[in-house]
Parts: structure tokens; sequence; C-alpha cells
């Protein structure tokens, strides 16, 4: 394996360019990036010895894993502050996800009432299923209005969105990046070190044909999606309902689509003029 290091490297280096685009679009700097990985690496070099069964890894142990002195080591004192909301606790999510599983059946539960003296549908009570009830229904309408994703009027709420997709809320988009992305690699990158049980980590790539043809095809994927996510959004629903109160495990599925012009996307990472 001589090659090992400059294999993994190069592999890094595909997966970190579009993070650096994204780092550089935000205003991300070189000593945010240096110190976010500095933290990343002792946190990680921690969990590998907890997995080896060395509850409290010491300073040596974490300095010789990540490569960096015993000083920066003892630089972090605590834990990498995450300011991004989890998308899978979000009560929003779950509510708007719920609501538009019930529409499969019945289109017509796009509009319904905000409240009901009765058992119909109602939005109060598709809040309350997704969110066990811990949380009021008013917050959870006002924050999917909020977000352009419902409308409200006359008593009724309404579904604009065929998906839950904040794309008004930098926040939420960029924690449905990290929580996304995240699991997309955690299953490659435990595939890739043999990791059992094997994670489903496929895709389907062609080059040589017109953007329109690439529009086509996303349609497509987007169409069979739809289904797809519904069927498994029933499934997981019913799975968690009938699971033990101390259950643990989580799933993500996802999929994804990317398309470009090539040739211009290689004009765009050529070396900076001069």
């Amino acid at each position: 394996m001589e090659h090992r290091l400059d294999w993994a490297l190069a592999a890094c280096a595909r997966i970190l360019r579009p993070v650096v685009r994204l780092a550089l679009a935000m205003g991300v700097k070189h000593p945010h990036l240096e110190e976010l990985l500095r933290d990343l690496l002792i946190e990680e070099a921690q969990r590998s010895w907890r997995q080896q069964g060395v509850k409290r890894p010491n300073l040596s142990q974490i300095s010789v894993t990540t490569g960096l002195n015993r000083k920066a080591v003892t630089a972090k004192v605590r834990a990498t502050v995450d300011p991004l909301p989890h998308t899978e606790l979000s009560a929003a999510a779950k509510t708007f996800t719920l609501w538009l599983q019930m529409t499969v059946e019945n289109e017509d539960l796009r509009r319904i009432p905000v409240t009901t003296e009765d058992e119909a549908p109602s939005f109060e009570r598709v809040a309350r299923l997704a969110s066990r009830g811990n949380i009021h229904h008013r917050t959870i309408l006002d924050e999917l209005v909020r977000l352009n994703m419902v409308a409200e009027g006359n008593g009724t709420a309404e579904l604009m969105a065929d998906g839950f997709v904040p794309v008004e809320d930098l926040q939420s988009m960029l924690a449905f990046l990290g929580d996304n992305g995240r699991d997309h690699l955690l299953a490659a990158v435990s595939n890739t070190l043999g990791e059992t049980p094997r994670m489903l980590e496929r895709s389907v790539y062609a080059r040589g044909l017109t953007l329109e043809d690439c529009e086509k095809i996303q349609l497509l994927a987007r169409e069979r999606w739809t289904a797809l996510h519904h069927e498994l959004a029933r499934e997981m629903t019913e799975a968690v309902d009938r699971a033990p109160a101390d259950s643990k495990a989580r799933i993500r599925v996802g999929i994804y689509t990317y398309y470009e012009d090539d040739e211009a996307a290689q004009k765009k990472s050529g070396p900076p003029s001069r």
C-alpha cells in the first residue's frame, strides 16, 4: 500500500473542494478552517481510541494519532460548538412530512382547517401527531409560514411546497447541507473502511450530453424520488411508532443529482490570473 496516503489525500481533496467553495462564499477564512480541522481531528481521535477500549485517551495518544503537538491538543478544552439546528429533530419538518404523506391518498388535504371541533383532519391534529404533543401547533404553523412552505388564511392552512426545503432560511439550509452531506459521506467512508453492515451508496454517471438532457434526467429522478419518499416516510413513521421507547437507532435515506457544463467548470477551476 505504498500510495495509500496519496490516494487518501486525493479523495479528501475531492470531498473538501465543495466545502471550500461554500466556506469562501460564506466569508470563512483559513484560520477558521484550521481551528475547526484541529478540533475535529482531536475529537475523532478520541472517538477512535474509545472504540478501542481506551476510555480516556491521554495527550500522547491523541498527539501521535493526529500529528498535532501536545500544546495544540492541550489548547482544545471544550467540544466543538454547533450552532445549527438538528434537522431530524425539527417539529416543523416532521409535521410537514406527515401532512405531505397524507396528501398522497387524498390531494384535497393540501388545504385543511387550522383547527376543528370534530375528528376531521386539521393542522392541529397533524402537528400533535408529528410532535407527539410536545410543541403547540401554533408554533409549528408560524414556523412553516415563515419558511413560505405553508400559507394561512381564513382559518385554513395550505401546503405550498412538495418537499421540506427551507430555501428562505439560510441557517436551516446549512443545517440540511451538513446533516445530509455528513450521512452520505459516513455511508461511503464506512464502506471504504470495510465496516459492516455495508451501506447503500450508489450513483449513475454519464458525460457527453446536453444540459437539456441533464434537466430531463433530473426531472425523472425527482419524480421517482417523490414516490419513494412517501413510501419511506410511511414505513419510517410506522417503525418509530412500534419501536420500544428506549430504541436509539437512526436512519437517513437520500438521493441527489448534480450536473454542470464540464468544460465551463474546468475553466472556472483553472489557475488564477496574473
